[in-house]
């Protein structure tokens, strides 16, 4: 679908097929649906199924409805090591945002290398994080470089600039609870250029 008007949320646009990665309760996913108005542009997943999604969040069932309302394609259980052969995700589709926020460390790596094989030439692949130690330790520039990719930008992350969006825990006993960002960035990558 074709928008006569460029419509932004922060680095987002209603222009961009936009893929969100590993989403808890899909309330960033909502975010970007309702700031576009029509959201057809967007696919949302979970690396749950949707019955563990909803016995974890108390907002995820009604967020996931509205979202598949406003035209998004909504996708449960996805491996984010190897969503770039789910047909589910692909779709014939190569995306122009790819987005991670507040991954676990364990699955970063095989994220940027299943996401390098889904975004176009120009695209780009976004993964959010804290950057106070220890988190500095990942290394994600490096990651994404020994995935293939090469480090476009980094940008502040703050959560007012997402308005209804509310992280949640990927694990413990407190799933439906926020964490504290604190000091956040959004790490940008693209392809290399011989990869496309």
């Amino acid at each position: 679908m074709e928008f006569s008007n460029t419509i932004t949320c922060s680095h987002y646009n209603n222009k961009q097929k936009i893929l969100l990665v590993g989403e808890g309760d899909f309330s960033f996913s909502l975010c970007l649906a309702k700031a576009f108005g029509s959201a057809t542009n967007i696919t949302a997943t979970s690396l749950d199924t949707r019955e563990e999604l909803e016995q974890k969040y108390k907002d995820a069932k009604n967020n996931v409805e509205e979202l598949e309302r406003r035209g998004c394609t909504v996708i449960h259980g996805v491996n984010v090591h190897s969503m770039d052969k789910d047909h589910r995700v692909v779709r014939l589709i190569v995306y122009d945002r790819i987005i991670f926020n507040f991954p676990h460390q364990e699955v970063v790596k095989g994220f940027l290398r299943s996401a390098r094989e889904l975004v176009n030439a120009i695209g780009e692949i976004h993964v959010t994080h804290k950057i106070a130690h220890p988190f500095t330790n990942w290394n994600i520039k490096t990651l994404g470089e020994e995935s293939g990719l090469y480090y476009v930008r980094e940008m502040n992350f703050e959560t007012c600039q997402y308005p209804g969006y509310s992280n949640k825990r990927g694990s413990g006993i407190d799933w439906d609870a926020s964490f504290p960002v604190g000091l956040s960035s959004t790490f940008m990558f693209r392809k290399h250029w011989y990869l496309c």
